[in-house]
């Protein structure tokens, strides 16, 4: 059975002395997520959660570092997320989470890094993303800097999807569905709730509709189903998504050589 690795090498520790060497054509590697209702059953963090073990995996077998995750997020929105209607949810708007990623990431642009590697947990986070780094790579703030950017539940194979979850019902459906919930019973065991909510009758995708009936879209924030969730789908998902992302991964970053594994001192 494989064995998750929490303790990486973490940007935060590194003196500042330390960074140009450190960092020096090294893979970052940024979870960004979110704090959204994510139904009865589960905690607000499953966005940052998800993409925080992700990247901590990612940096254990494929080196780097491993950067603090962004948990504030893009608004929430109903057909997606359950939108405002839940309490807990905190967003900010699509304009400011753009200026504050292009923000960091011109920051991260001074740095003399290999790779920078994105993992994003929120659904809405995603199209808001991009157009951040595409702005910077437009400015030319990453000549020397390949950006790898993807949300996690795109690495999930169609092959997967008809071996384990036969009647998916899409992922703007699955917030706070079976996937997340099993990801969460094998991540975070201890936060997951009883209850497995079921909704009958997942939004369309790609289809907004104004004024919102909460209690038609889906169940108390659940906009599909999470029933039939367990540890073990949770496990098998997570490697696979390990997996994938190593295989994404498995090519030097353009013009450079193989970014070496970057070394932490000991305190």
């Amino acid at each position: 059975m494989r064995r998750r690795t929490t303790n990486v090498p973490r940007y935060g520790d590194l003196t500042s002395a330390q960074v140009p060497a450190s960092t020096r054509g090294a893979t970052l590697v940024w979870p960004v997520g979110g704090l959204e209702q994510h139904g009865p059953h589960l905690p607000l963090s499953v966005d940052l959660d998800i993409p925080d073990a992700l990247a901590r995996q990612v940096v254990a077998e494929a080196g780097g570092l491993l950067l603090p995750g962004q948990p504030v997020s893009a608004r929430s929105l109903p057909q997606s997320g359950g939108g405002p209607h839940f309490p807990g949810t905190v967003h900010i708007g699509g304009t400011t989470f753009i200026d504050y990623l292009t923000d960091c990431l011109t920051s991260l642009a001074r740095l003399d890094l290999g790779r920078l590697v994105v993992v994003n947990g929120h659904y809405e986070n995603e199209g808001l993303l991009f157009e951040a780094i595409d702005g910077c790579a437009q400015n030319a703030l990453f000549t020397g800097t390949e950006i790898v950017a993807f949300s996690w539940w795109s690495l999930v194979t169609d092959g997967w999807l008809t071996d384990h979850l036969p009647g998916f019902p899409g992922w703007h459906a699955e917030h706070a569905g079976l996937t997340e919930t099993s990801l969460m019973m094998y991540l975070r065991p201890e936060t997951v709730g009883a209850e497995r909510p079921h909704h009958a009758s997942p939004p369309p995708a790609g289809v907004y509709r104004h004024p919102v009936d909460v209690d038609e879209i889906s169940d108390r924030g659940v906009l599909s189903s999470a029933a039939g969730a367990s540890a073990d789908l949770g496990e098998r998902l997570f490697w696979h998504l390990v997996d994938g992302v190593v295989a994404l991964l498995d090519t030097p970053p353009r013009g450079t050589t193989v970014a070496p594994k970057a070394e932490v001192p000991s305190p």
